[in-house]
């Protein structure tokens, strides 16, 4: 074995704290675990692993929200960790600049560079829909939805006009993917089942309504399913605008395509991903935004460059469309690309990237779930059955399953949480 011991380390540098950035620096930080000449650094904008799949359940406390977040500093011990704000990537001086929340500035070098920084919520620029609408993205935004969904249950009780109750108690979500129809089902579930609590509000009076341009939901799903699922949630008392878009938002609703509106203070949107606006300022991404990379997951033309997630356009063999920007791919794709950096810095042959997906699964609450696994298509009680066993395996650290497996099982003896939890103003702990 040559002698590294004088020879400096190599420096590789993982940007974003998501499911491509988080699985490459676990992977890489196994490859690495007996050399020293390797230095990990992972920068993120906060310091725990987001475990998103479940993050509709932990809006509407099904689970706790400190439940499905990770410590970085925990599961990558061997990595350094930053957190902190990217503020822009030098490519040709190998630098990226950072900004930890009291200001402070800092650089920081590398060797290797892998960009998983993952996308932002697109409003395609429809007026005021991103100054009144919620998301449901981020740890912040399930404290915030959830506080939210409460809020108009109290306010409801106290209101006695009608007109007024009725606009408090309708929920709209724009978006009829995954994360739309994940959303509109537990928090249909979670409100409806607070309101038994309240004296003058009933579970009738709740209207949950999802709006997509689309003419069905669920589009990555077969017909069967997509149909499937609607019919489910509309027994429940969800209702559906498919066919007609989102014009505008406001305060007190939303006014769609078609002329009608929504009288709601409650608009959560769901309706898509743009690119990373830090990426879409460097030179190697294309008109959309994104960057894409060779069968290896490289940059082409900058050496030591890398792109994952969201971020990239990641195209299989033999062509056709580009992968899916979805956590399963990403978590693939960030395995992948570990191996590839390390066989780079070693001199050794990459190996190209291919996946074929294991399938897509949407939860419904109330024992219910879809699934598409190749040709298998499976709805209701198994279908929610495999959700919660495949991820219950898929969220990180023993502890964290076991907390989740619990908090599940304590949902099936006890109703949900509803206290609201008001911070003062000026306060983010």
């Amino acid at each position: 074995m040559a002698d590294t011991s004088s020879a400096r380390s190599q420096r590789i540098v993982i940007l974003g704290g998501g499911f491509g950035g988080v699985y490459a620096a676990l992977r890489l930080q196994r490859l690495a675990r007996w050399r020293r000449d390797l230095d990990l650094t992972l920068i993120a904008r906060d310091n725990f692993f987001l475990f998103t799949p479940m993050l509709p359940q932990a809006a509407t406390s099904s689970i706790d929200t400190q439940h499905i977040v990770v410590s970085l500093r925990r599961v990558l011990p061997r990595v350094r960790v930053f957190d902190a704000e990217i503020e822009s990537i030098d490519l040709s001086g190998h630098t990226v600049t950072i900004v930890h929340g009291d200001g402070a500035v800092h650089a920081v070098g590398w060797d290797q560079l892998i960009i998983a920084v993952g996308g932002e919520t697109n409003y395609f620029n429809l007026p005021g829909v991103a100054e009144n609408a919620l998301t449901i993205r981020t740890l912040a935004d399930a404290f915030v939805l959830r506080n939210r969904a409460i809020d108009m249950l109290e306010r409801a009780e106290l209101e006695d006009d009608p007109e007024v109750r009725r606009r408090l108690l309708t929920f709209a979500v724009a978006g009829a993917g995954f994360a739309g129809i994940e959303t509109a089902a537990e928090m249909d579930l979670f409100v409806r089942t607070a309101a038994k609590l309240y004296r003058t509000v009933k579970p009738s009076d709740v209207t949950t309504i999802v709006v997509d341009l689309q003419t069905r939901i669920l589009p990555e799903l077969s017909e069967a399913l997509a149909t499937w699922t609607q019919t489910t949630l509309e027994k429940r008392g969800v209702q559906f605008r498919l066919g007609v878009g989102v014009k505008s938002a406001d305060a007190n609703g939303v006014t769609l395509t078609d002329g009608t509106r929504i009288e709601t203070q409650m608009f959560v949107w769901a309706g898509g991903v743009s690119a990373n606006p830090l990426i879409a300022g460097l030179p190697i991404s294309n008109e959309r935004g994104r960057v894409p990379v060779d069968e290896y997951l490289a940059v082409p033309g900058y050496p030591g460059v890398w792109c994952v997630g969201d971020s990239a356009v990641v195209m299989p063999p033999g062509g056709g469309r580009p992968y899916p920007p979805t956590a399963q791919h990403a978590l693939r794709e960030g395995l992948h690309v570990a191996g590839n950096v390390m066989a780079a810095i070693d001199r050794k042959p990459l190996r190209p990237f291919a996946y074929t997906s294991v399938g897509q699964m949407a939860h419904l609450g109330e024992h219910q779930a879809v699934a598409m696994l190749g040709g298998l298509k499976i709805s209701g009680f198994p279908a929610w059955w495999l959700w919660r066993t495949y991820y219950l395996f898929r969220i990180p650290t023993l502890e964290r399953k076991i907390r989740v497996a619990i908090d599940w099982t304590l949902d099936l003896i006890f109703s949900r949480d509803t206290v609201q939890v008001k911070l003062p103003r000026g306060k983010s702990g």
